[in-house]
């Protein structure tokens, strides 16, 4: 009897933070490994992971993450105290850690988690330097984006 494979949908992300994109306009971005305990990798793997309400603090010359929420699982070993909202320290080489100091001393800047995935076999989270949109920008971004869908649909409608 052939073992039957799982169709699950081939998408590496586990978690977006949609909101970074509404509020910043994204400068550059950098890819981070995180340091993970083996309960929140397990988490990880069930897609149980939420970047909503999280953000990046840099001292002493290490990047922290901190409010990113993992859900742990029910089946977690019960020696293990999981604790969901815990800081995870971001690995990144001295190079990008000295651009991400120099671009959030700059005003207006910030350092925000954008995706978080998986690459080859690890756990990836996406973060940008980035500068903060007014309210204006805010309406422009979305008067833009919705005359690309009103074009889109002329143009689909014309060469029909």
């Amino acid at each position: 009897m052939a073992k039957q494979k799982k169709n699950k949908a081939n998408s590496n992300t586990i978690a977006l933070n949609k909101r970074a994109r509404h509020d910043y306009f994204i400068e550059k971005t950098f890819e981070a490994g995180l340091a993970l305990q083996g309960w929140e990798v397990k988490s990880l793997r069930e897609g149980k992971a939420n970047l909503a309400e999280s953000y990046i603090l840099l001292k002493d010359g290490e990047a922290w993450l901190f409010g990113c929420h993992i859900t742990p699982l029910l089946s977690a070993s019960t020696h293990v105290i999981a604790d969901p909202l815990r800081s995870r320290k971001l690995l990144l080489n001295n190079h990008e850690l000295a651009q991400l100091f120099r671009g959030a001393e700059q005003q207006g800047n910030a350092v925000v988690a954008l995706a978080l995935y998986w690459s080859k076999s690890l756990a990836k989270l996406e973060i940008a330097l980035a500068k903060g949109k007014k309210q204006h920008d805010k309406r422009a971004t979305e008067k833009e984006r919705e005359w690309n869908k009103a074009k889109e649909r002329i143009m689909k409608h014309h060469n029909s």
